[in-house]
């Protein structure tokens, strides 16, 4: 069994507070038995993400770089793998949204880069980030093959499905989505309910644990054009038949949520539900088609 974490954190402007914050819910949470600890999307800002300015370039690191060794320490001291959401500067204009895995001895296990990037109103992420180019590719480390995905990828079966024919043991999806306060509570409600479900049905078709961890609270449009985005928290660590373990008890506030995962329950579950030999393979061509 191994005991994973995802720490549902709000965030403000200021980054050294941000990453002293997730220090000390890193470290509360590997006090608590967690080996695997997993922060939200773009962890150690605000979600500027919301308008377009060029000065938010500013906010991205290389990697490795600061962020990489300020958590690498931890992560050796603790004796955990950590999951980060980094703003990757790759190049001068080029830029990327990028999760870095550090193994226990706080070296870089590997990364991957945002495939899929929105372009919504209060999701602008298109202006920043491009598409990320390492494929699906799960990251070995100490406790196990990590299925790392981000945000608006979590929509998307082919993501998991991918990872899940690369060996992945678990799908772990760092993100950052939340409520237009304008919407109605009818419906927040139906998105809310979208997101859980899709991707506790990649657990379900892939028969692998799912962790997914969002930001939580209110963060204003720094522009002052749109209304801001209220992040609705409800992260979750889910089982592989989409069974919840563990979720975000109140969605409007920070906390830890463990849970013990069952690596070697995805054999097992396979044998009796072999959606992965039953795949029509030689039917499914048209899938890299835009629209047939």
């Amino acid at each position: 069994m191994l005991k994973a974490a995802v720490i549902q954190q709000h965030f403000t402007a200021d980054r050294a507070a941000n990453m002293a914050s997730c220090a000390d819910l890193i470290g509360r949470a590997a006090a608590e038995g967690a080996k695997l600890i997993v922060l939200s999307e773009l962890h150690n800002s605000l979600y500027f993400c919301q308008s377009e300015s060029v000065d938010f370039f500013d906010l991205a690191e290389t990697i490795p770089g600061e962020s990489t060794e300020f958590f690498g320490a931890i992560a050796k001291r603790l004796g955990v793998v950590l999951v980060l959401s980094l703003f990757e500067r790759r190049a001068a204009g080029l830029y990327h949204n990028t999760a870095v895995v550090i193994e226990a001895d706080g070296a870089i296990a590997g990364k991957y880069r945002k495939m899929h990037i929105p372009d919504d109103p209060a999701f602008y992420e298109k202006f920043y980030f491009t598409q990320g180019d390492l494929g699906f590719a799960p990251i070995a480390t100490s406790v196990g093959k990590l299925g790392v995905l981000i945000c608006w990828d979590q929509w998307y079966p082919e993501a998991a499905r991918l990872m899940a024919l690369a060996g992945a043991d678990m799908l772990i999806y760092p993100t950052a989505i939340g409520w237009d306060p304008r919407d109605t509570d009818e419906e927040k409600a139906r998105q809310l309910g979208a997101w859980r479900t899709i991707q506790l049905s990649h657990a379900v078709a892939n028969a692998l644990p799912v962790l997914s961890v969002n930001r939580v609270g209110f963060e204003a449009d720094s522009a002052g054009v749109g209304s801001g985005i209220l992040f609705w928290g409800n992260s979750f660590v889910a089982g592989a038949q989409g069974e919840v373990l563990a979720s975000a008890p109140i969605h409007t506030d920070e906390a830890i949520i463990t849970a013990e995962i069952d690596l070697s329950c995805t054999d097992r579950i396979r044998r009796i539900w072999p959606f992965l030999r039953d795949r029509r393979i030689d039917f499914y061509g048209d899938i890299l088609k835009r629209w047939i």
